[in-house]
């Protein structure tokens, strides 16, 4: 599988710890693969970003299985909240979680059908392997909904989608840690 190189990992890592508010609009323009750093950080602005460790309010944990199901498939956070999931491959196949929009999901799945050899690889996504844990660590700084999907071959299309609902009244001081 093709994974994004370290110098575009390095970029994504740069430009979600910067907040995507320090980088040059011609660093931005600069294609990656996957959209590139300008459509990762569009994205993020839309679904929330990268969450710090130390701000974590609570962990989530999600179990991804071979019937093509998250487990829990929809989960409410408050906007604002930084949560960490651990996510847990229960099944026999590999597997990805990833966090964006109904519209980007939809977006990305074209792409992944015509690359998919291609293996996400921005702070939002994650695949494993077969009985494998990771983590994603994501502050949600907007109401309203963010979708999560595995983009494997077929499994998307067998409904392995899941839903965030964020809900509005985060304080200020959980808001000003985002930017």
């Amino acid at each position: 599988m093709r994974r994004c190189s370290s110098a575009e990992r390095a970029w994504i890592a740069a430009v979600a710890a910067l907040g995507f508010a320090a980088v040059p609009a011609a660093a931005l323009a600069h294609d990656h693969g996957h959209g590139g750093v300008a459509a990762v950080a569009q994205q993020h602005a839309a679904i929330g970003q990268p969450g710090l460790a130390t701000r974590v309010g609570r962990t989530i944990a999600v179990d991804m299985s071979d019937g093509m199901r998250f487990t829990p498939a929809r989960v409410e956070v408050r906007q604002g909240e930084t949560v960490r999931f651990v996510i847990r491959n229960s099944g026999r196949l590999q597997h990805e979680f990833i966090l964006d929009s109904a519209k980007g999901l939809r977006a990305h799945h074209e792409h992944m059908k015509k690359h998919p050899e291609m293996e996400p690889a921005e702070p939002n996504m994650l695949t494993l392997a077969p009985g494998k844990s990771g983590e994603i660590v994501w502050q949600f700084s907007q109401a309203g909904q963010v979708d999560f999907a595995c983009l494997q071959p077929e499994h998307y299309e067998a409904g392995m989608k899941g839903a965030v609902e964020v809900t509005p009244g985060a304080s200020r001081a959980a808001l000003a840690g985002t930017r």
